[in-house]
């Protein structure tokens, strides 16, 4: 399919150096890109594209936004790293916005949404300890089937995906699962007395954009609170008005226990992750039992306080909520019996292709390519439409125009 493209020497050269010297553990699109801005990113031959994956929804922002960027270089020639060996003037003013700004008693700062999970559990199964009076080393956590929310070991001992886990193991213990979206089954599971938290995506990313029944997550809030469970909301990707809302909790109004943050932190700028909570749980930890060299750098915090701004002072909440039922109203117009299901809520959008006559949901995605907007399929059908919420209506409606016209040239 490559081939297809008709792809330049330049960017079949720097493909192919990706291939020769790298790790074969990502299967991109063929398209080599060198500059974003905004809502577009170009490739090394000029050409421009809308980016309809914002780097997973790490870009909330747009790409190289001006106000985080500004942030960047001012701090980067001050400082950039002390580790937490040592105090710095900046660490202290973010913990106090970011706290202040979720409404949390603290923060622990990490770099990566997957080192935002891990640091959530260890957090969660010392509060079942020292808390809940769970016996050592007896502690559970409960995750959703079709969870994602990384690849470490500890992460793929939760997956439900063959991908993720086979032939990676042993794995780690105190681990279940049990079915996305539905009440029933996760209150048998906290019936043990050993559970100690409930991990959740609010609306499932990497499965699909698999968005639950109104009331699931309330539901979810008030079963730990009668078994005295920990929620954790994985919002690494669904958080900092992805989905319309600050986070995608909030639709249902409610308070995660534990709330772990990570990709539009940042803007897309460097790795900043966060996990917060109260300080019941977060006390429990004390010095030399967690950490991270780069966790809480200057730099970052910096960034981090500038991407928050941006995300308020432009109501990217708002322009998802509303471009997002505009985006779905549009994708569901479109006449092709290979479309079979669009699904999503703000600005994180998932449409399902039926492969037909050799058509995959990967070739549409070459087509959509070729034709200036780029978007990934995930679980081979399923292609996730997720834009920098700094979007426009006339380029959501532009948009929808090209998926429209790429999906109705197979017809």
């Amino acid at each position: 399919m490559i081939a297809e493209m008709n792809l330049s020497a330049k960017a079949q050269y720097l493909i192919d150096l990706e291939d020769k010297h790298g790790a074969h553990n990502y299967h991109p699109l063929p398209v080599v890109l060198e500059k974003g801005l905004g809502v577009h990113v170009w490739d090394v031959d000029g050409k421009q594209y809308y980016d309809f994956l914002s780097a997973y929804s790490a870009v909330n922002q747009g790409h190289c936004h001006p106000r985080i960027i500004a942030a960047l270089i001012e701090q980067a020639k001050k400082l950039t790293l002390t580790s937490r060996a040592f105090h710095n003037n900046v660490l202290g003013e973010y913990e106090h916005f970011i706290t202040n700004y979720f409404g949390y008693d603290k923060v622990l700062p990490m770099n990566t949404g997957v080192e935002g999970g891990e640091t959530a559990i260890k957090l969660a199964r010392r509060w079942g300890y020292v808390k809940k009076g769970i016996e050592d080393n007896k502690a559970k956590i409960i995750f959703a089937e079709g969870n994602f929310w990384g690849r470490t070991m500890a992460a793929i001992s939760s997956s439900t995906d063959p991908s993720s886990f086979n032939k990676f193991g042993p794995f780690m213990p105190g681990f279940e699962v049990v079915p996305y979206n539905n009440l029933q089954k996760l209150e048998k599971a906290f019936e043990d007395k050993n559970v100690a938290a409930f991990m959740v995506e609010p609306i499932q990313g990497e499965a699909g954009v698999l968005v639950p029944d109104y009331g699931y997550l309330k539901g979810v809030k008030e079963l730990c609170e009668k078994y005295n469970v920990l929620l954790i909301a994985d919002e690494v990707q669904t958080g900092l008005a992805r989905t319309g809302k600050m986070l995608a909790c909030d639709h249902e109004g409610v308070r995660p226990d534990i709330l772990i943050l990570g990709k539009a932190l940042s803007g897309g700028v460097l790795p900043v992750a966060a996990v917060l909570c109260d300080d019941e749980i977060m006390l429990n930890i004390k010095p030399g039992e967690h950490g991270s060299t780069y966790g809480g750098n200057p730099l970052a915090c910096v960034v981090a306080i500038e991407a928050l701004k941006v995300l308020k002072d432009e109501n990217l909440a708002d322009n998802a909520e509303k471009l997002g039922e505009l985006f779905r109203e549009k994708l569901r117009a479109i006449q092709s019996d290979r479309i079979t299901l669009v699904r999503g809520k703000g600005l994180l959008n998932a449409m399902i292709i039926k492969e037909k006559d050799g058509i995959s949901a990967w070739d549409v995605c070459l087509k959509l390519a070729e034709n200036g907007l780029l978007a990934k399929p995930t679980h081979g059908d399923i292609i996730r439409f997720a834009p920098p919420l700094v979007i426009t209506k006339e380029q959501i409606l532009d948009c929808a125009s090209i998926i429209k016209k790429t999906i109705e040239s197979y017809n």
